[in-house]
């Protein structure tokens, strides 16, 4: 895959200090990582280099809603998602990313693209189960919604419960208060 060009940025030419670089994300950036769970997103990237003698430290802040299906009625709904997350990138011998937080990069690179770290920081932040808010505060009137609580299984009485008790616990309860 060819890297995104706006996500590539040459820190050889940028002075020491800081630098702040911001990013519209939409469905196309998904599409790139063939990643077909949203509908639509509206996010903002704020991505924070600073730039030191030896490293580059990498501070990355999303914000922003991704329009997603509901896994219990499979309704749309717009979900925000915020997250941020810190790299730092370092000079070695040879290209390494296995740590989450290191990367480091041969010496003779100029120029670094954070494409993979913008798309796993959004991804990572999606709960792990989406439940339409509507669902939560029971306001969402939805056919499947209907048809789950029609079939949902019944809760017991808990009186009907405690009659049918076997009368031989009765007796030995009396052994517990009797001194």
């Amino acid at each position: 895959m060819k890297p995104l060009k706006e996500f590539t940025i040459p820190f050889v030419g940028l002075k020491v200090g800081k630098h702040h670089f911001d990013y519209e994300i939409d469905n196309k950036f998904f599409e790139y990582f063939e990643y077909e769970d949203f509908n639509s997103s509206n996010l903002k990237v704020d991505v924070e280099l600073e730039k030191k003698a030896t490293l580059l430290e990498l501070h990355f802040e999303v914000s922003g809603t991704v329009n997603v299906n509901c896994d219990v009625t499979n309704e749309p709904y717009n979900q925000p998602i915020e997250n941020e997350f810190d790299l730092v990138v370092k000079f070695g011998e040879e290209f390494n990313d296995e740590n989450i937080d290191i990367l480091i990069i041969p010496h003779g690179e100029y120029e670094i693209n954070i494409q993979q770290y913008v798309y796993e920081l959004i991804v990572l932040a999606m709960p792990t189960k989406r439940i339409h808010p509507g669902v939560e505060d029971g306001t969402l009137d939805s056919e499947i919604l209907k048809k789950l609580e029609e079939l949902s299984p019944k809760i017991k009485d808990i009186k009907e419960d405690q009659e049918e008790i076997d009368p031989r616990w009765n007796t030995l309860k009396k052994l517990l208060t009797d001194k």
